[in-house]
């Protein structure tokens, strides 16, 4: 692959001027923006298999169809909402003065901000950039991109696909490193989202600090799941397998650990197990191409961070469970961890410490309801929560007494793909959100204009305060 050119340090404010410069000069009206989200929709549809080719060279290889799924299904689906909604969400919104400003009237408008950045992270690099771009567009903004290093493939065709959607002076995208990053965030935008670790979001909003940038942090965090007594053992695993597994669990919203009651815990591992198998083989058999659905780890980095967290577990003496086998050189060889168990570790096992962001699993029993409860109580806010149960008493209970960033029900990473629904955290989780309106108002301003009428009592409310004003005045303040 061609080393793409690089953005410099240097580059980036004068590219974040030409674009605000072009937004203030000529704002997009509505039909600018349905035409902007058609031509993007088309050229991502158009460029779906260059884009599974360049997602699997970065990752060493990936499932197409996770692709396929993952990053350009979401984004067609947030585009097609986005473009049926749109002029609904831009028609301005009446609103009641009350009586004591009669005859005045009011109205709410939604207005675009300016230019927006927009800081991608590597694990869905298409999703994760594309999706605040198009909702920033529907917005009536313009952006200004920053994709991933780690997916050096992937970024290179999204600047390609952009460019040849937009002009370069309503979208733009920098290429670089950590470093151009850093800089990047800290570039005066009207608005910028920031999807990607806790420890990165952190810095993330300390650049943006002088600027007073609003900013919406798409973070992660230990996502818990919680299966119920009652919830069937082999369905929780099913869904649970397709939460963690999928893109080799380098997810934001896949379950991190499971909380289970300690009399089907056994059950839930067997029932783990079989589902590896079904979905993925044997992975040291590769005549019949088992393992070919399944991704690899991103990079060298991650792999020994991951390694890092079974080794620890496994010097505590904790049960390190592999549900499949492989050979430990085609292993690291191909950055392919497969999928794990640990049972019962503490919270100070280096595995229960942060965000996994791979395939391992942590499992741990409790006997009662109220204890698993509190666990998830007494932890940093999730990103995701999971409780299976099909009593509607034990949800209830569940989600009375734990605030998350999104919760589905007897199933996994289902929320995030619900258009209506608003995707965000809360706390070291994120703020803010986005997804279909979430998004246009997150990335809009709430203008309001009050118009004054030929003839307003307000004209009467001036000194001197005596005689009828003194009391139309204490008449008002009642």
């Amino acid at each position: 692959m061609d080393t793409p050119v690089q953005t410099t340090a240097a580059e980036l404010g004068p590219t974040l001027d030409r674009l605000r410069a072009a937004w203030r000069s000529r704002r997009p009206d509505c039909a600018q923006r349905l035409d902007d989200l058609a031509r993007l929709r088309d050229a991502v549809k158009a460029g779906t298999d260059a884009m599974a080719a360049a997602v699997s060279a970065d990752f060493g290889h990936r499932s197409t169809h996770e692709t396929l799924v993952a990053d350009a299904m979401t984004v067609l689906s947030e585009i097609d909402h986005l473009r049926s909604h749109l002029r609904g969400w831009m028609r301005p919104r009446r609103a009641d003065v009350g009586w004591k400003l009669w005859p005045a009237r009011a109205q709410v408008r939604r207005e675009a901000v300016g230019v927006v950045g927009v800081m991608s992270p590597w694990n869905y690099p298409v999703n994760l950039a594309l999706i605040p771009l198009a909702t920033a567009i529907a917005a009536g903004n313009h952006v200004f991109l920053k994709p991933s290093e780690h997916t050096p493939r992937t970024s290179a065709w999204l600047r390609g696909l952009l460019a040849e959607v937009f002009p370069a002076d309503r979208v733009a995208v920098a290429l670089g490193d950590a470093e151009l990053g850093a800089a990047f965030s800290a570039l005066p935008f009207d608005h910028l989202v920031f999807t990607g670790s806790t420890a990165v979001g952190r810095k993330v909003m300390a650049a943006a600090a002088p600027n007073l940038t609003p900013l919406t942090l798409e973070l992660g965090g230990k996502s818990p799941a919680i299966v119920a007594l009652d919830f069937p053992t082999d369905v929780a695993a099913a869904r649970l397998a397709t939460g963690k597994w999928f893109n080799g669990g380098q997810t934001c919203i896949a379950p991190d650990y499971v909380l289970v009651e300690h009399s089907r815990r056994d059950a839930l591992v067997a029932a783990l197990r079989a589902q590896v198998k079904a979905r993925y083989g044997n992975f040291d058999v590769r005549t019949s191409g088992d393992g070919d659905d399944y991704t690899r780890i991103i990079s060298q980095a991650q792999y020994r961070r991951l390694r890092g967290y079974l080794d620890d577990a496994r010097a505590r003496g904790l049960e390190v469970i592999e549900l499949a086998t492989i050979d430990p050189v085609r292993a690291d060889a191909q950055r392919l961890i497969v999928p794990t168990l640990v049972l019962e570790p503490g919270d100070d096992a280096a595995v229960m410490q942060e965000e996994i962001f791979g395939p391992i699993l942590p499992i741990r029993s409790y006997r009662d309801l109220d204890e698993a409860i509190a666990h998830v109580e007494a932890h940093d806010r999730p990103l995701a929560l999971y409780p299976f149960s099909h009593d509607r008493a034990t949800i209830e209970r569940i989600l009375s007494r734990v605030l998350a960033g999104g919760v589905t029900v007897n199933d996994t990473l289902l929320h995030f793909a619900a258009n209506q629904l608003p995707f965000g955290g809360i706390g070291a989780s994120g703020m803010g959100a986005y997804h279909g309106r979430a998004g246009f108002d997150g990335m809009t301003k709430a203008m309001p204009v009050l118009w004054q009428s030929r003839w307003a009592a307000s004209d009467l409310l001036k000194p001197p305060y005596r005689g009828y004003v003194d009391r139309l005045i204490r008449m008002l303040a009642r």
